[in-house]
């Protein structure tokens, strides 16, 4: 059970940030039998699924690039990771009683909707700066911290649920910075007119 917990904290973080790659992670580690899964894990491995997941994260790759217009994408994203984070927490928890099912859901949406959230708001943030590279290292940190948490959360997922946590906190203390800064520049803007 505390696998099962810590996989859930671990990939509903990882969701919140990109869940296509997550879905893509667990659908190929299952696909090519790189990690033994346990059984739950079979529901992403249809060719399928791997090949929506990774055309999507093809996609999203992209859009997350486009200064603002990341900010849409993600504002399409705040119901489809949330959602997202809930399904592979359910997926995670295996076969449990329907309440144990219904808290894992209920934990993996909240989890992805928080990292969402703070991603969402620390990009809008960054969309404020009149260049590009900030948004690019962003999201491809974004990028790697959702694959490289999804693969450990296979393998070690005690640590990969700690990590999960620490960032989780790092990145919403650092929105709070941001979105107070941004805050404070449009507030002495204002006041300058």
């Amino acid at each position: 059970m505390t696998s099962a917990l810590a996989r859930i904290v671990a990939l509903a973080f990882a969701s919140g940030l990109n869940v296509y790659a997550t879905v893509a992670v667990l659908g190929l580690a299952e696909h090519f039998k790189l990690v033994a899964l346990p059984e739950q894990f079979r529901a992403f491995d249809h060719p399928i699924i791997i090949g929506a997941a990774l055309t999507m994260y093809l996609v999203e790759f992209v859009a997350d690039k486009i200064p603002w217009f990341d900010s849409v994408w993600d504002a399409v994203h705040t119901v489809v990771r949330p959602l997202g984070g809930a399904l592979i927490a359910v997926n995670a928890i295996g076969d449990a009683s329907p309440a144990s099912i219904a808290l894992a859901a209920i934990l993996g949406g909240t989890i992805a909707t928080t990292t969402h959230v703070t991603k969402a708001a620390t990009r809008a943030a960054a969309n404020t700066s009149p260049e590009p590279f900030s948004n690019w290292l962003l999201s491809l940190a974004e990028d790697v911290i959702a694959i490289g948490i999804s693969w450990v959360a296979l393998n070690h997922p005690i640590i990969a649920s700690a990590a999960a946590v620490v960032l989780l906190v790092a990145i919403v203390s650092t929105a709070w910075i941001i979105v107070r800064f941004v805050r404070r520049r449009y507030d002495r803007g204002a006041v300058a007119r």
